[in-house]
């Protein structure tokens, strides 16, 4: 196959491997019942006037299914991180015992789990979006190339099954994720 295609191909399927990272890093943050330090991975912490990442400034785990720990690396950000996480706006309500964060993490509501299912779904089409998009570019590329009209046809063939592999590959990660999140 010509190079310059290999190129377009190479240039697409990047394109959708990054529109995938990102759907999964998004519905990693999507709460599915259980306590999980991910949960916590949009926490931004007022770190001596800096904007920064929680887990650059404590540690997160999870005693058990429904409680996460936030043990911060200097006690003096037991404040700031308690008060990062309720800015955050993720239902979780921290508690304070002087020495770490215990959030428990409440069981959903049938409602919820309605909700984080449609969050699901709308990070699922703007993983979508992004795939058409690598897809619509890679096309307008192999058009301008100096090459037959039945290589063209290949090639956009190519990317078309290209395109067709990732939007199944992204239906089967919402699939999974909507199951956690309707599991009690």
């Amino acid at each position: 196959m010509n190079e310059e295609i290999e190129f377009i191909l190479d240039s697409a399927k990047e394109a959708m491997d990054k529109a995938m990272a990102h759907l999964e890093k998004e519905l990693r943050t999507i709460r599915a019942g259980k306590a999980t330090p991910s949960m916590l991975g949009t926490v931004m912490v007022d770190y001596y006037g800096a904007q920064t990442p929680l887990t650059q400034v404590a540690n997160v785990n999870t005693p058990d299914p429904r409680t996460l720990s936030v043990q911060p690396w200097e006690k003096s950000m037991l404040q700031p991180i308690e008060k990062a996480i309720q800015i955050a706006n993720l239902g979780l309500n921290p508690m304070n015992n002087g020495d770490v964060i215990m959030i428990n993490v409440p069981p959903l509501t049938e409602e919820r789990r309605i909700n984080l299912t449609k969050q699901a779904k709308a990070e699922a089409e703007d993983a979508k979006i992004g795939i058409r998009n690598a897809r619509k570019e890679a096309n307008n590329d192999i058009k301008k190339l100096d090459i037959s009209e039945d290589l063209k046809k290949i090639a956009e063939d190519d990317v078309q099954k290209l395109t067709d592999a990732y939007v199944k590959k992204t239906d089967e990660v919402l699939a999974v994720k909507e199951e956690e999140i309707m599991k009690i």
